[in-house]
């Protein structure tokens, strides 16, 4: 709705009020409802509700009303087939940019997409979700996906790690991923910045490929072969999408820097 709609709204509520006192509390909280959302229309004349109510209003008309059958399914409950780490990054949205449909992935997302090792303290929403998504809803196949321009990976390669933390939260939850760091500077330490943050952006989905294996119930299915991990990667730069496979063995044991790339393909 437009503000001059808006303002012609609130003087026609006003009218009213002075017409029919009897309807003063209706009038008068739909006018204060009016004026909260005017207020949210910042300086460019975007309206944050506007936007929300206008999305959702959308998606009921081209998806949900348009597949009743699929909707009611899932009103009976979820059965997906993949887990999915990505990252929090507006760009890359693994639903868009994989088509999933309603059902098929059950997404955590966080800064940088990672996964930490099985810890029942520090990250227990994260072990929460691998615990639900692998013996409750028997998922197949567990996907970390990372992307181009990750801003959480450039600070894992930026922030120095022996000097107090500079940040709350983040430095001390992108350290996950310092073994992806230390490779990449030990073997690409000359190349460009860039290409070692392109290059660390892939090896920190190992990384999390490898702390999963510290988690008993996804070594059990991959042992079982009821699961799979994999790898992605997803360069909305360029619009590629990579995807390898995890080879696990018991004998002799994986670490973290053993992690391969295996069954690798591009688009």
């Amino acid at each position: 709705m437009a503000k001059n709609s808006y303002e012609k709204a609130i003087e026609g509520l006003k009218k009213l009020l002075n017409e029919k006192g009897e309807l003063g509390p209706v009038a008068a909280a739909k006018i204060d409802q009016i004026t909260a959302e005017l207020q949210t229309v910042d300086s460019k004349g975007f309206n944050p509700v506007e936007r929300l109510k206008n999305g959702f209003i959308h998606f009921k008309k081209e998806k949900y009303e348009t597949n009743p059958s699929l909707y009611g399914e899932l009103a009976k409950g979820q059965s997906p087939k993949f887990m999915v780490f990505a990252c929090s990054d507006s760009r890359v949205c693994p639903s868009h940019v994989l088509d999933f449909q309603p059902g098929e992935a059950f997404v955590v997302r966080n800064v940088a997409n990672m996964v930490p090792q099985y810890d029942q303290v520090k990250y227990a929403g994260v072990g929460a979700a691998v615990e639900y998504a692998v013996l409750h809803l028997k998922v197949e196949n567990i996907v970390v996906i990372g992307h181009s321009c990750c801003g959480g990976i450039k600070g894992l390669m930026t922030f120095p790690f022996d000097v107090p933390n500079s940040t709350d939260f983040i430095e001390d939850w992108v350290k996950i991923g310092l073994p992806a760091k230390n490779k990449v500077k030990a073997e690409h330490g000359s190349a460009p910045f860039p290409d070692q943050c392109t290059t660390c952006e892939k090896e920190a989905v190992n990384v999390s490929l490898g702390n999963l294996l510290t988690y008993p119930f996804v070594r059990d299915g991959l042992m079982k072969k009821t699961l799979a991990l994999k790898g992605g990667y997803y360069d909305f730069v360029k619009g590629s999408f990579e995807l390898w496979g995890l080879e696990f063995g018991l004998s002799p044991p994986l670490s973290v820097k053993d992690v391969a790339t295996i069954l690798h393909w591009k688009l």
